[in-house]
């Protein structure tokens, strides 16, 4: 299988080539040429599998050059149990009722759904880098709105041959988020807050990426850059396993008849996440409709009730930072499986870069509208959710995934479509223990780590041990950096 970037179609890459040069060089995005098909058969003998075994049945579909057993190898290490992750089905489902399941994708080191991609990311990019040759050291760059830092450090930390440097927004993360980076070990990782906003630190990275002068100084110093954020495909892919493996684990748990119809309700930032469930339905998993679930920040909900995208509006920094996104750049993919066009997506991406919209066609917008939903909240709806469920069934989510569960309740409230729904959780509430505490009902919060012991008190649920852990660690990091100014950073980590 060949991959192409959504604005060049022309040149064809290998899988490794793709993940090595996570971003192609004309600034579009690598997707696979074509998606490939899982029947009735091939869902019914998944659903007898361990996530493990799932994730190496569908990953080799789009990794030809990988052999089954590489695959097998990097899987048993990417989600060992109890090593890395804390539950034996690495992705368990709290069924709330026989309508509403949730997905929890926070179990592994860095409790949030990042660990789900970026602990496979290490393996299948080294591994590429021996496929293609490639003798220079790379450097990974990562700009996160608080989730894909962490867990790409922890992902990386000390891999062989790789440098990584991830930059946030200064102000735009939980504590725990920020506590989770700047103290994190290894001799590899350097960690930089940017002033501004995550799309601020994106740009930046993106620019840093189309820079070559400077990627001809790192050359020379037998550097080259790539990335690990779901620009890269190698981010995607792994994502696209959890879907899967959603609907036939419900399966294999009676929840559901093999061909039943099933939603999935995502908190949604970069689209990245939202994407990988849209490429499980392409392949032929019965999903019906994918809800795009956004906060305050609901550019994506605009783009999907009206097919304008418009990043001209305020930034607001919410209560789910890892969703306070106005530019999402997986979008573009999304762009070109509904157009098959690289001029029309070079189009829409010129005119977001020059005036800050773009509106597409109607008939992408009705295809947009096929297979997607949206909603949206803002906090205080947010914190009400959280309470709510707390106090009904004692189930306690994060501020995402509190998002996500909203707008669920928004569109059957207005629809009654009771569709079987999978809210896909994507962080622990730990990670967020101000805003839970205040859903709770608790005025007087403690500082710093403290907090988590007080959630614990509250909820009577425990904190997952690698944030209990952060208690005593040294803070590494304390860089912050302009926008214009992140360019220097990389260079003086290199040096």
């Amino acid at each position: 299988m060949y991959y192409i970037s959504t604005r060049d179609a022309s040149l064809r890459y290998t899988a490794s080539e793709a993940i090595v040069q996570g971003l192609s060089r004309d600034g579009g995005l690598f997707l696979p040429a074509s998606i490939p098909q899982l029947t009735r058969q091939d869902l019914e003998a998944l659903a007898g599998m361990t996530y493990q075994q799932r994730a190496v049945a569908v990953m080799k579909l789009y990794l030809e050059e990988f052999s089954s057993e590489e695959l097998a190898d990097y899987a048993a290490r990417a989600y060992a149990v109890p090593a890395k992750f804390d539950d034996a089905a690495v992705t368990p489902i709290f069924s709330a009722h026989d309508k509403t399941h949730f997905l929890e994708l926070w179990h592994g080191p860095t409790c949030a759904f990042k660990d789900m991609a970026l602990q496979m990311l290490p393996h299948l990019l080294t591994a590429s880098l021996r496929k293609t040759g490639e003798e220079k050291t790379v450097c990974i760059l990562v700009a996160t709105s608080g989730d894909t830092g962490k867990a790409a450090l922890e992902g990386f930390c000390d891999v062989e041959r790789t440098k990584i440097l991830v930059f946030y927004p200064k102000d735009g993360v939980s504590e725990i988020q920020q506590l989770q980076m700047v103290t994190q070990g290894g001799k590899n990782v350097g960690v930089c807050a940017v002033e501004g906003n995550f799309d601020d630190a994106q740009t930046g990275v993106k620019r840093i990426f189309s820079d070559e002068v400077l990627r001809s100084q790192l050359a020379k110093s037998g550097y080259f850059l790539s990335s690990a954020n779901s620009i890269n495909w190698g981010r995607v892919l792994p994502q696209i396993v959890y879907y899967v493996s959603a609907y036939c684990e419900l399966v294999r748990q009676g929840k559901l008849k093999l061909g039943d119809t099933l939603n999935y309700c995502v908190p949604t930032g970069n689209f990245g996440n939202i994407l990988a469930g849209c490429y499980a339905k392409r392949m032929g998993v019965p999903v019906g409709k994918l809800l795009c679930a956004s906060n305050a920040n609901n550019v994506l909900t605009d783009f999907i009730r009206t097919g304008v995208y418009d990043r001209n509006r305020p930034f607001y920094n919410t209560i789910s930072p890892s969703m306070d996104i106005l530019i999402s750049s997986n979008l573009e993919r999304l762009l070109y499986l509904l157009s098959g066009s690289d001029e029309a997506v070079k189009g829409y991406m010129r005119a977001l870069q020059e005036t800050g919209r773009y509106e597409v066609s109607p008939a992408i917008r009705a295809a947009v509208q096929e297979s997607f939903l949206c909603g949206c909240c803002g906090d205080a709806r947010t914190l009400n959710t959280i309470g709510q469920v707390f106090r009904h069934s004692r189930y306690l989510m994060d501020t995402h995934t509190a998002v996500a569960y909203t707008a669920l309740m928004d569109h059957r409230a207005a629809t009654g479509d009771d569709t079987p729904t999978v809210v896909v959780s994507t962080a622990s509430p730990f990670k967020f223990c101000d805003s839970v505490l205040t859903a709770l009902g608790v005025q007087e919060l403690r500082g710093g780590v403290d907090i988590i012991e007080q959630l614990e008190e509250v909820s009577g649920c425990a904190a997952p041990a690698p944030l209990r852990a952060l208690r005593g660690r040294a803070v590494r990091f304390r860089d912050a950096a302009s926008k214009e100014a992140m360019a220097g950073q990389v260079a003086a980590m290199l040096r």
